[in-house]
């Protein structure tokens, strides 16, 4: 049977990750050539200067409620995505050795029956993206356009609130910044939505091996001496599923702390901000569509986490639908003895604080709500 190229299911997110400058060639890191020096002129020319400006800008404005909330759900996006691309580029070289990891036997689908099993997930996570992409480029474009589209041009709104050493209101300055704001915040969209769907993608593998390994397990069959070493090859695959999800987790859950953290504040001062700004303006649209992003980028986490935790809960379940009864003693007790080590799910977390459930989902909805409220009531007491 030909290997299934696990990689061809991701070559839209690799490719935008390559363009981003954030993937090198092959299974290399960076080197000094000419593709680290346009990644870090993407990282440090738009990636951290627009992040820097805009949180600079935070110190300005702490007194005026309606533009630091207008202004803190932004920025603390813009920090996130800077937080995510480091830890990116600092565990380039084992997020390389994961994806030639995936491509070893052991994580192969043995038959036709197997590859089918998969397809629902792998079909799953190309939605999402999809759904995922359209929200950020639909937010983006809004962002980019907004002082346009609400006709504000003539006192020279900027897309984002920011603090610049020159006058940016003046011209040519001040399209210069614009045109540096709109090409940043692209850039910035692309790369955190990408790493996000890229961490979803080693969760998905993770869930996709885990039904392999039950579909094994429930077709240990034949001869004793085939049940063995099928047994064995069980053994070696359930170990192997269990240091690419530790070693996969180690790299993202510094990532998935920060996330939730500026997500859960990011949905509360939206919501606030959409019973400020005037109904159906490009603004406006552009925080419904900022809005629907974060929550459907906490959900991906959660739901691709979750379903990590019911995939592999399945599998000492699997190994006893089996044929075990009448085969010898010894196998016997070596499958109790697997189907005992396995009883622990396994459980991606964010630096051992929460898992990525969807309860830690409904508990960060909740908490982005309680924002709403207390920013709501301290605006009513204010006007």
């Amino acid at each position: 049977m030909e290997d299934f190229d696990w990689k061809k299911t991701l070559k839209t997110n690799i490719l935008s990750l390559k363009i981003l400058g954030l993937w090198p060639k092959g299974n290399e890191t960076y080197k000094p050539n000419s593709y680290t020096a346009y990644a870090a002129f993407c990282v440090l020319g738009l990636l951290c200067s627009h992040s820097f400006v805009q949180t600079f800008n935070i110190y300005f404005i702490m007194d005026d409620l309606e533009a630091f909330t207008s202004s803190i759900f932004v920025t603390l996006s813009c920090i996130g995505t800077v937080a995510k691309t480091y830890y990116l580029l600092q565990n380039m070289k084992t997020l390389k050795q994961l994806f030639v990891n995936i491509t070893d036997d052991i994580f192969q689908p043995r038959n036709d029956r197997q590859i089918r099993l998969i397809q629902p997930s792998i079909l799953f996570w190309r939605r999402f993206y999809l759904v995922f992409r359209v929200l950020c480029y639909n937010t983006t474009f809004f962002w980019s356009t907004y002082p346009i589209l609400d006709k504000w041009t003539k006192v020279h709104r900027l897309p984002f609130l920011a603090w610049y050493p020159y006058n940016s209101k003046i011209s040519p300055l001040y399209e210069i910044t614009y045109i540096h704001q709109v090409v940043s915040i692209w850039y910035l969209v692309s790369a955190s939505l990408n790493i996000d769907m890229l961490i979803a993608a080693l969760n998905m593998f993770i869930g996709a091996q885990c039904d392999i390994l039950c579909d094994d397990l429930k077709h240990l069959g034949g001869d004793e001496k085939e049940m063995r070493s099928n047994l064995i090859n069980c053994v070696k695959h359930h170990r192997a599923i269990l240091k690419f999800a530790q070693e996969s987790n180690s790299f993202f859950n510094w990532i998935v702390l920060l996330q939730f953290f500026t997500s859960a504040i990011s949905v509360g001062f939206t919501m606030f901000q959409l019973t400020l700004v005037v109904p159906f303006s490009g603004q406006f649209y552009s925080f419904i569509c900022y809005g629907n992003a974060i929550i459907i980028e906490m959900f991906i986490y959660c739901w691709f986490g979750n379903e990590v935790e019911i995939k592999s809960s399945a599998i000492p379940y699997a190994a006893f639908e089996c044929n075990w009864v009448g085969v010898s003693l010894p196998i016997q007790k070596n499958l109790v003895i697997f189907t005992l080590r396995t009883q622990r799910p396994i459980k991606l977390s964010a630096v051992n604080l929460f898992y990525l459930t969807l309860d830690t989902f409904k508990a960060i909805l909740r908490t982005s709500w309680s924002y709403f409220t207390v920013l709501n009531q301290a605006n009513s007491r204010s006007v």
